[in-house]
């Protein structure tokens, strides 16, 4: 498989232009401010959001200036809902660096977050740059509508396919969606594609979530932990179908397992080996292919050219990934 460094060859020039550009954009004149959000472009991940606008907007009409404002918008307002995660989750760790929670606090965490969405709401309003504000906006609506519908559905622990499905386009795919839809509306692109867009990205945001649920039940060595999901109380797509296939006695007895023992290792591994005998990883990664395969329907509907071969490559890598 490709490397995530030979997929960004053809917007290397355009990546690097929006690193400084991002940085700067999170710039403050509070010294205890700018050393915690200097420390968070330290830490940040693989550029995977700013690469599905840039690439989306080379597939319309071209990377523009606009282009940059909206893989900033993403990022700011992505990270600012990362912040806040990890104090709502109170998680000490993100992607193996310390959060921002872990080594400042909540009450400061919260503040940071607060800011980074500030400074995304404002470099959208002192450029005029009101569609892609509507476009990340929406997003943000729909994560933290996910997350409260998954909280909520979560106390009962008997979700169904349907709802899960739900959570994971807000929560997930409503992100990846803005980002394609972002790149297009930046190239100048008109509403019927900026949409087109938004629907290919939900659908590679779902195959990517999904994706990642495979590997609690360490289909790969990815160095997460095994069953943290099911530690945490979460309800992912082959536990969902593994229960479905289940008679009622041995669905509660693997209900109760998550509920009331997920924090002994033992009865998480009997968890994850009840999934991997009912066929749920076999059924999820049938599901999140078909994800992809809806995807490249629409990516087939555009003119080839280095952005849209980046897009096809960009997808594969978040679903055949090994971590």
């Amino acid at each position: 498989m490709l490397k995530l460094k030979e997929i960004q060859r053809p917007i290397l020039k355009e990546l690097a232009t929006f690193e400084t550009e991002f940085k700067a954009s999170m710039k403050s004149s509070i010294p205890l401010l700018d050393r915690i959000t200097g420390y968070i472009v330290k830490t940040k991940g693989k550029q995977m959001r700013p690469m599905f606008v840039f690439f989306s907007a080379g597939l319309c009409n071209g990377i523009k200036e606009s282009t940059y404002r909206g893989a900033s918008l993403v990022e700011l307002l992505h990270t600012a809902s990362l912040v806040h995660d990890d104090v709502v989750d109170n998680a000490n760790e993100r992607r193996g660096f310390f959060s921002v929670n872990a080594l400042w606090k909540n009450k400061v965490s919260v503040l940071v977050g607060d800011f980074l969405l500030s400074k995304g709401l404002l470099l959208s309003v002192k450029h005029h740059e009101y569609d892609l504000l509507k476009i990340v906006s929406e997003a943000v609506e729909q994560m933290s509508e996910g997350e409260l519908l998954q909280i909520e559905k979560a106390r009962k622990l008997d979700i169904e396919e349907s709802i899960y499905f739900e959570v994971i386009r807000q929560k997930t795919a409503s992100l990846i969606a803005s980002c394609c839809a972002c790149g297009a509306s930046s190239s100048g692109a008109d509403a019927a594609t900026v949409q087109k867009l938004h629907a290919f990205g939900e659908k590679i945001g779902i195959a990517f979530q999904i994706k990642d649920d495979l590997f609690d039940f360490g289909v790969d060595d990815v160095g997460k932990p095994l069953g943290n999901d099911i530690k945490e109380k979460k309800m992912t797509l082959p536990l969902i179908y593994a229960l479905s296939q289940a008679d009622k006695s041995e669905k509660r007895r693997i209900i109760n397992l998550v509920k009331n023992h997920n924090d002994d290792n033992k009865k998480v591994a009997e968890v994850i080996a009840f999934v991997r005998q009912s066929g749920g990883l076999e059924y999820a990664t049938e599901k999140m292919l078909d994800y992809q395969k809806d995807a490249f329907k629409i990516l087939d509907e555009f003119p080839d050219n280095e952005y849209k071969t980046g897009l096809l490559q960009l997808v594969k890598f978040t679903t055949e990934r090994k971590k």
